[in-house]
């Protein structure tokens, strides 16, 4: 039998080639969880920063309480959260119908699993289905312990008023405000500390990065989350609260770079990246807004203050998967169809009959150009000419 070629296989792990001599395989390596572990911490300090929440009071594995928690997706994190927060007998839970489902599906099965009652916030406008204040308020009571809505609808592409929402819902003392901000976070700066929420939530790789998802928890709550953590690991911070074995330390590098991105004054760059995108949504909903054909879903208007450039429609009497089908054979456009993960919202608030085949949604963002935009104007318009009826 062949021996072992130990010098092939030393010369695949570069970091052989240093005096040391690593004998610590099991738990990592002493050199390299040195170095992974100021890298993990930086990428906190970035993360932490892109939200604004507290530097001080970051996870950077040396010093105390923390904000945020990293993790693999947004829906593990969502999921993580609701077996954590503590609760008791005749809680209830304000779900909104527009959410995706990742923050709706933990929060209805800890409901069911502890015998809180969930009460559903529903919308009343079809084609512009918001999270409204009047309806959120006669759902409210002195038992309600937490509301989960979107920051966007990542359907409509319409901006909830959440910063006036978490006035209203702590007037309510055990009433928390848990946000997604997966759709809103590519587009808008984001200051939790300014909109008062209790927990947000984004993915990452939405936002220009890998695939890991951050969770924000604020400081004045963390007493109210018990960790998943094993019994005898500390639980100090929000990390070692919620995120069982750590993120990726590998993924978590880049969000220094996305920081770093935004420049040294990251308002005046979104401020710049929300003008652009202004401009490019008023080109695609000028045209969506006068075709007869097309039923636009969320705010009709292309005002930033109102919507991000996320847009869905349909074309009633044909299938929405065949107009993505139809542009994608004549042209370099790409975009989706289908519910989008808010299977509540299309299939009880919109109404479509088929729910699968769901919306066109098409979603950009500021590196988008408005030739490639008229472009794609264009394009729609020869397919919705070029289609049929079609039963849908």
């Amino acid at each position: 039998m062949a021996s072992f070629d130990i010098s092939q296989a030393r010369a695949r792990f570069p970091a052989l080639k240093q005096d040391q001599v690593y004998l610590g395989n099991a738990g990592a390596t002493y050199k390299t969880s040195k170095a992974s572990i100021a890298a993990y911490a930086n990428a906190y300090e970035g993360a932490a920063k892109f939200i604004n929440a507290s530097l001080s009071e970051v996870c950077s594995l040396r010093s105390g309480a923390n904000q945020i928690c990293l993790g693999v997706s947004t829906t593990q994190l969502l999921h993580n959260l609701p077996t954590a927060l503590q609760s008791q007998p005749g809680d209830e839970l304000v779900l909104s119908k527009l959410n995706h489902e990742a923050d709706t599906a933990p929060w209805a099965r800890i409901a069911e699993r502890l015998g809180l009652k969930v009460k559903w916030w529903s919308a009343t406008d079809p084609q512009n289905p918001v999270c409204d204040l009047d309806e959120l308020q006669e759902l409210l009571s002195e038992k309600t312990r937490l509301v989960a809505c979107p920051h966007v609808s990542n359907v409509t592409g319409t901006i909830t008023r959440v910063k006036e929402i978490a006035t209203l819902v702590h007037r309510y003392p055990r009433a928390l405000l848990c946000v997604d901000g997966v759709a809103l976070a590519p587009h808008r700066e984001v200051d939790v500390k300014d909109i008062g929420v209790d927990f947000y939530v984004f993915s990452w790789y939405k936002v220009y990065g890998p695939h890991i998802a951050q969770l924000y928890a604020s400081s004045r709550i963390h007493d109210q989350i018990s960790s998943l953590g094993h019994f005898f690991k500390g639980a100090e911070t929000l990390d070692s609260k919620l995120n069982l074995a750590s993120a990726s330390y590998e993924a978590t590098q880049s969000t220094p770079a996305v920081v770093e991105y935004l420049g040294a004054n990251p308002t005046t760059t979104w401020d710049k990246i929300v003008s652009h995108e202004g401009g490019l949504q008023r080109i695609r909903l000028d045209f969506l807004n006068s075709e007869g054909r097309i039923t636009v879903y969320g705010e009709r208007s292309a005002s930033t203050e109102l919507r991000v450039p996320v847009v869905s429609f349909t074309v009633p009497g044909t299938r929405s998967q065949r107009v993505v089908v139809e542009v994608e054979s004549r042209s370099s456009f790409g975009f989706r169809s289908g519910p989008m993960y808010s299977y509540r919202l299309v299939d009880e608030i919109i109404g479509l009959k088929d729910v699968e085949d769901g919306v066109v949604r098409i979603s950009m963002l500021h590196y988008n150009t408005e030739e490639e935009i008229r472009g794609l104007v264009g394009v729609l318009k020869e397919v919705i000419n070029s289609l049929p009826g079609e039963s849908q």
